[in-house]
């Protein structure tokens, strides 16, 4: 296995594709591919190049989830040497830009950003950095879908696809077993430095936050020696990490509910204000989609009421947790 960090100033640090069966019989395999930007696609092809491989050489490419820093290289690396580019079924739309997904994903957002209250000139900047984001994934590329549990060829070995959602609707992760490691090719759904950011990075799924939290669990309870990251370094306690970031959603739970108890009802922009300050660049949109994915959260558990897009407590201090799993 050969880990290929790429340049990536815009989000959790550098990113980290991997190549796989390089020296092996069997297909070529590439996890992730990065953007498109002519600068990191350069870095790609020499890091190929590094382990003896070029481009053309890549017979598949099995994508983590649809954002740009991910799949945004998926259909140049197809074009070089026709790789067969696989991603879960729910994110295989937006990969391969469905003018028709699209359209979905852009109206969905604009309901959400006035839902959650975004004041136009935040709204503006925000779709202006989106539109520029698009530029990270060109061209588009041809996709075979899979789902949870699908196993692929890698090399000698056989990968094996876990569906991880939370982060994005089609997040997986993937699990190679040889016996002497057992290891996560984990994508954004376990990072080492920064927590995945839910309900904003994915403004389709109306659930986020419990679909992380079940997704962190299994990955705890799935004896993983060691997970390799979509960004900077590998995680040697997967298992820690995971519980860490669970107790790191509880916490920010409890932060949430000290802000409607003190302040009294507010919309998820008011609540992302109070708990991350100003914001900027992508952070508009990560912010306040955190926070609604916390009120949403405490929502289904029927401790806040919504109206008119503002979310009261129903309740003064509710029991949190019953909301989170307790894990040994």
């Amino acid at each position: 296995m050969h880990r290929i960090q790429l340049d990536n100033r815009e989000f959790e640090g550098a990113n980290a594709v991997y190549l796989l069966g390089a020296d092996e019989d069997g297909p070529t395999t590439l996890v992730d591919t990065a953007t498109a930007q002519p600068t990191v696609q350069r870095e790609l092809a020499d890091g190929l190049a590094a382990a003896g491989v070029g481009l053309a050489d890549v017979d598949q490419v099995l994508l983590t989830h649809f954002h740009g820093d991910h799949a945004g290289g998926a259909g140049a690396v197809q074009q070089a040497g026709d790789a067969v580019v696989r991603v879960h079924d729910a994110d295989a739309p937006l990969v391969e830009r469905d003018a028709s997904a699209l359209a979905e994903f852009e109206d969905r957002q604009t309901t959400l950003f006035d839902e959650w209250g975004m004041p136009e000139r935040a709204a503006g900047e925000l779709r202006d950095r989106l539109a520029a984001d698009a530029l990270w994934s060109d061209p588009a590329a041809s996709v075979e879908p899979f789902g949870d549990g699908d196993r692929f060829a890698v090399g000698t070995g056989e990968i094996e696809v876990w569906h991880l959602p939370g982060h994005t609707v089609g997040q997986c992760g993937f699990v190679l077993d040889d016996g002497d490691e057992r290891a996560l090719f984990s994508g954004d759904a376990l990072l080492p430095k920064y927590t995945p950011n839910v309900g904003g990075a994915d403004i389709r799924d109306e659930d986020a936050l419990q679909h992380y939290l079940d997704a962190l669990v299994r990955i705890v309870e799935g004896g993983f020696d060691v997970a390799y990251p979509g960004h900077r370094q590998p995680i040697e306690e997967p298992a820690d990490r995971a519980r860490h970031i669970l107790a790191h959603h509880r916490e920010r739970t409890g932060r949430v509910v000290d802000v409607l108890a003190e302040h009294g009802p507010a919309d998820a922009w008011t609540v992302s204000a109070h708990l991350f300050g100003d914001l900027a660049g992508i952070h508009i949109l990560h912010g306040p989609g955190e926070a609604y994915a916390h009120l949403e959260h405490l929502q289904d558990a029927g401790l806040v009421a919504v109206d008119g897009g503002e979310y009261a407590l129903r309740e003064e201090r509710p029991a949190l947790d019953p909301l989170f799993p307790a894990l040994d």
